[in-house]
């Protein structure tokens, strides 16, 4: 089983309009809304992968009742803890002229500290039976400083997605080149940089026995295994709705992981996937048909093999 820890949960909507024109009244010709941020993104894309999942999610007002019905709907077990304030929503507007994507992101409302540690516990709960744990996504005001190292710390193998990683060590930490120079100060301009990156980013979270992967959009990706051996992941792909596929990503590399298979066949899982949310409007509906169809057209080489070219 999966568990996917969402602190910052969201209604995420997707509208789509012939051209985006500042200042003027659109009709989308598509629109699609689903139970979105970080967390439930990964939790529905693991779902799509044939995975086992449990999400925990942090849900407040009617946002949060909508979110808890759907989820229900769609059939996603998951775990609520409920605040006081109203869960928030995320716009992303895509230009079908222009194939260009425009993104509002409402901040999540702030939590009590109570609230923090009931969500806290039922993460704990959750993670209890998992063969691996994902928790993904920015935080609320008032949650404690150590936020992601006391969740990171639930499970024995978790993977995060984030840029506050603070003193946490996972097993796994993925970021999108932008994050990974936050993180690392490498900024990255190459294969041989996002590498470089994905090391110092392994060496953060302890080094040996842990493993890194950065995120370079349609460049592809990097990841560093656990044993430290470096592999760089490309894949030819055209999809128009990127919004959610770094959480497909993600769901790609635990899934794989999980079900005994290589961390270099969980890069292409984790490509695969990227790429199938991204021919699919709203993020995390992907089709896991799809994303394994992807996978296998998916190039995987051994960093040593690219340095030598």
């Amino acid at each position: 089983m999966i568990a996917c820890v969402a602190p910052s949960p969201s209604i995420d909507k997707v509208f789509e309009v012939d051209h985006l024109r500042p200042g003027a009244i659109h009709r989308p010709i598509q629109f699609v809304r689903v139970p979105g941020g970080k967390g439930l993104n990964t939790a529905r894309a693991a779902a799509a992968l044939g995975a086992e999942v449990r999400a925990v999610a942090l849900l407040g007002g009617h946002a949060g009742r909508w979110i808890a019905d759907e989820l229900n709907r769609v059939g996603l077990p998951f775990i609520a803890a409920w605040c006081r304030g109203e869960t928030r929503s995320c716009l992303s507007v895509a230009d079908a002229e222009t194939a260009s994507l425009t993104e509002f992101y409402e901040t999540s409302a702030a939590v009590s500290a109570e609230e923090w540690e009931a969500f806290a516990r039922a993460a704990e709960d959750a993670t209890a039976s998992a063969a691996w744990t994902t928790v993904s996504g920015s935080l609320p005001p008032g949650a404690p400083a150590d936020a992601y190292e006391q969740l990171a710390s639930a499970g024995v193998s978790v993977a995060v997605d984030t840029s506050a990683l603070g003193a946490a060590r996972p097993a796994l930490a993925k970021v999108n080149a932008a994050e990974a120079a936050t993180l690392t100060g490498i900024v990255i301009g190459s294969v041989g940089q996002a590498v470089e990156a994905a090391h110092a980013l392994r060496g953060r979270i302890g080094g040996e026995g842990h493993a890194a992967a950065v995120t370079c959009g349609r460049d592809g990706a990097v990841l560093v295994a656990p044993d430290g051996s470096a592999w760089c992941g490309s894949l030819t792909a055209t999809g128009s709705y990127p919004v959610g596929s770094g959480d497909a990503f993600l769901a790609g590399l635990v899934t794989t992981v999980a079900a005994g298979e290589s961390w270099p066949e969980a890069l292409a899982i984790a490509l695969g996937a990227a790429a199938a949310n991204a021919e699919l409007p709203g993020p995390g509906l992907l089709e896991g048909a799809r994303a394994r169809a992807l996978a296998a057209q998916a190039v995987i080489e051994s960093f040593a093999a690219v340095e030598t070219r």
